[in-house]
């Protein structure tokens, strides 16, 4: 942080903001980088200094930085109905418009839309709409949630329990509802020894299995999961994981819900994830890429089976108790309704395919890098986890620190990267070209290369 300037932004803020995800007093140390403007893939920095946003923001900005159509998607909307509420029987042309396109967009058997503001308050209304629709069936036992270690659905009270990541949970008296964690579906870290992958798939299902029939199957509401997880690592589920949850989910009366915050609208080169690992949820829940995260803004998408439990309830009561001032909020829905024609027109679905492909296939060439225990992904989303030991997969000693470092070099050589642990993670926009590809992928030689190299000193 600079000490020029005593009425700076970087000082402003280290001295009125307490930030997400953030080490608050090493941040009174060495405060923000602020970032001034975006371009495409790329940001500026308020020194004037460029970077790939290779994580596009958070996981989320498909079309690029500076897309005029949404600005004056935004503007327009602003001018005619900068605000209202979808509450008491009231709507407007944005929402409607959206919902219908996201019915549209999803598998058939997913009908309808209720809208939340960010993915935590859409996971964590699935979670009281299926308690709403379980008491309203006359099942007021089935209310346990089965999860992974290592998910990510979200940070408040009820969505942050779901999230299976340590540091989600302690001292915020998390888990606060009713969860059971299963071993995360990573093949590379949790395959036992001699285990093949299909051994470890058969493993992970069994044990979803005996879970259920321990907890007691009238007692467990619904198996929630991302089809590949992002924030916990960005890892792949092994071949046939979600073919075998669904029919076990199936036989026992359970709700699979997909977390597609991160999944969807193309990031793995698929229209969702879903669709990409070939089963069928019964509630999908969207979020980040649905505005390129221009404006706030979740869809939970769910079958007509849920709605109809549902409504029969609300006229029983008189009301669905439950929504939030910015439900459908207009400019939102506007917003996110051009950036989805923003996808298809410009098929950005295909461009992530195929840049995606180049993009595994050129970090894949860091596989024999000293430092690199496993590359992994799938279209625009891939990690890189760095090790100590390629031979027997040991992590550092301090976990994360070799991580910071890889994150530290990255600003160093113009590529903003998130480091999860000691994972590399990558996610760029889905604008991105082949050249772009090969300079990030350039880039990243570079992190490994200095980050290896200040390792080998600690």
């Amino acid at each position: 942080m600079s000490t020029t300037r005593s009425n700076s932004l970087p000082q402003i803020d280290v001295t009125s903001t307490l930030h997400p995800y953030t080490d608050a007093r090493r941040h009174e140390e060495i405060g923000p980088m602020v970032i001034e403007k975006g371009e495409g893939i790329y940001v500026y920095d308020a020194d004037g200094n460029r970077y790939i946003e290779g994580l596009a923001g958070l996981w989320s900005v498909a079309v690029g930085f500076n897309e005029p159509r949404l600005v004056d998607a935004a503007a327009q909307q602003m001018a005619k109905l900068p605000y209202y509420h979808t509450f008491s029987h009231k709507a407007h042309e944005p929402s409607i418009r959206l919902a219908e396109k996201l019915v549209e967009m999803t598998p058939d058997n997913l009908t309808r839309v209720f809208y939340t503001s960010s993915g935590s308050e859409a996971n964590d209304t699935v979670v009281k709409m299926i308690w709403y629709m379980n008491n309203a069936l006359g099942r007021p036992n089935k209310k346990k949630f089965l999860a992974r270690n290592k998910g990510y659905h979200g940070i408040t009270i009820a969505s942050g329990s779901l999230t299976g990541l340590p540091n989600n949970h302690r001292d915020f008296d998390l888990p606060a509802i009713p969860v059971r964690h299963l071993t995360c579906p990573h093949f590379y870290r949790f395959g036992m020894p001699g285990e093949t992958e299909a051994e470890f798939t058969q493993r992970l299902i069994a044990e979803a299995e005996a879970a259920i029939l321990e907890e007691g199957p009238d007692t467990i509401a619904a198996f929630i999961g991302e089809p590949l997880m992002a924030a916990g690592g960005v890892m792949e589920p092994p071949a046939g994981y979600w073919q075998g949850i669904e029919a076990v989910c199936r036989k026992y009366d359970i709700l699979l819900v997909a977390d597609e915050v991160i999944n969807g609208f193309g990031r793995l080169g698929s229209s969702f994830g879903a669709v990409h690992y070939g089963f069928t949820p019964d509630i999908m829940v969207t979020s980040k890429q649905i505005t390129s995260s221009y404006m706030p803004l979740a869809a939970i998408v769910f079958s007509e089976e849920i709605y109809n439990a549902i409504a029969d309830n609300t006229h029983k009561i008189g009301t669905f108790g439950h929504g939030f001032t910015a439900s459908g909020h207009p400019v939102a829905t506007a917003v996110g309704l051009e950036n989805l024609k923003i996808i298809e027109e410009r098929d950005l679905i295909g461009n992530a395919a195929r840049m995606g492909k180049r993009m595994q296939e050129g970090l894949r060439g860091f596989s024999d890098h000293p430092l690199v225990g496993e590359v992994r992904g799938v279209g625009l989303i891939a990690g890189l986890e760095l090790v100590a030991d390629k031979t027997t997969r040991a992590s550092y000693p301090q976990p994360g620190r070799v991580g910071a470092m890889a994150f530290a070099a990255g600003h160093k050589h113009g590529l903003i990267v998130r480091a999860i642990g000691d994972t590399i993670a990558l996610c760029p926009p889905l604008i991105i070209t082949e050249d772009q590809v090969d300079d990030m992928v350039k880039r990243v030689g570079l992190i490994l290369d200095d980050t290896k190299r200040e390792a080998d000193l600690v």
